[in-house]
């Protein structure tokens, strides 16, 4: 078991096959000309599953591929594959513009659950978000997996004067599909632009979700990273991740792998330990999973406060978003 200094069992582990991506969304890429990571530098599919094997000995229960797109990987399935034959609960977030080419070995490795991110309803604020034009692919492959009965999680960063208008929309998309809408607080990272008057709080968000429906609490399950809700009447649900207001530190038990192999214990850890190098030297990688565990900050890396308003984003060393892995 991987435990830190405060007592918290880490069993939850985060790969990112990849810092590239089809899309450029501003919050989470720097800019269009993002320089990617050279492929000789990314974990290979056979360290990705060395180092996987590792953590599942060390009690890690659930695994999910993220990215930049984990799918635009061309060894992506085989990599899907071969996690799929470990003993955990093996999930994937992405943007969705792939699953119709995937999806024999989505459902092959044993996947039940999938985050799709979509920041909008809307098409042409859809292309203005990601700047390419596939809104309608990534509807239709939402629909492919609710057909095949997987379950699916829409991943919505609401950022007002974008997308907050939109909050209504996507409950309603709810009354009559079994999809969760998550609607995630806007989070600093190096070059995303952030500023906390773009921010839609928690209360916000509740706020403008019970101006047209009633809002019932649903109980959350150990370490859970969204405050769920649920709305009578309706076959999906809604849930809020209130990293910036309502953090969840205290029961945290996840561990982010980055695509060139480096180890980060928090989303706004300041440090990361290179696994990748350890591994291919053939050294005990283990120790080094142990002590980057051990010093976990208490709370959001050790560089945010919870008063949001004061929180200045230049001054937080970190990576971007699309090189830490969603």
């Amino acid at each position: 078991m991987i435990i830190d200094s405060f007592g918290r069992a880490h069993d939850y582990l985060r790969i990112s096959l990849t810092d590239n991506c089809n899309f450029r969304c501003f919050y989470c890429m720097p800019d269009e000309e993002y320089d990617f990571t050279p492929a000789s530098r990314l974990m290979q599919k056979d360290e990705i599953i060395k180092l996987a094997e590792l953590f599942v000995s060390q009690g890690v229960k659930k695994i999910r591929l993220t990215g930049g797109e984990p799918l635009v990987r061309k060894d992506a399935a085989s990599i899907i594959s071969g996690l799929g034959k470990l003993p955990v609960e093996l999930v994937i977030t992405t943007n969705g513009t792939r699953i119709h080419e995937i999806l024999p070995e989505l459902i092959a490795a044993g996947i039940k659950s999938i985050n799709v991110s979509l920041d909008t309803l809307q098409a042409d604020k859809f292309f203005l978000i990601t700047r390419r034009d596939v809104f309608h692919q990534v509807r239709s492959n939402i629909e492919l997996l609710l057909q095949h009965k997987i379950y699916v999680k829409i991943n919505m960063v609401v950022m007002k004067g974008l997308n907050d208008s939109e909050i209504s929309d996507f409950i309603a998309w709810t009354k009559h599909y079994p999809v969760q809408v998550r609607f995630i607080e806007f989070m600093p990272f190096s070059g995303n632009k952030w500023t906390s008057n773009k921010m839609c709080s928690l209360e916000e968000i509740i706020a403008t979700v019970e101006k047209n429906y009633e809002v019932l609490p649903v109980k959350a399950e150990p370490h859970d990273t969204a405050k769920s809700f649920m709305i009578p009447g309706h076959e999906g649900s809604f849930a809020v991740i209130s990293t910036m207001t309502a953090p969840f530190c205290d029961t945290c038990n996840r561990m982010r792998l980055t695509a060139d192999g480096k180890l980060k214990n928090c989303l706004f850890s300041e440090g990361e330990t290179d696994l990748l190098s350890a591994l291919r030297n053939n050294e005990d990688v283990l120790p080094l999973i142990q002590s980057s565990i051990w010093s976990k900050k208490k709370e959001l890396g050790g560089q945010l406060n919870k008063n949001f308003e004061h929180v200045d984003a230049s001054s937080i060393t970190n990576r971007s978003m699309i090189t830490i892995g969603g």
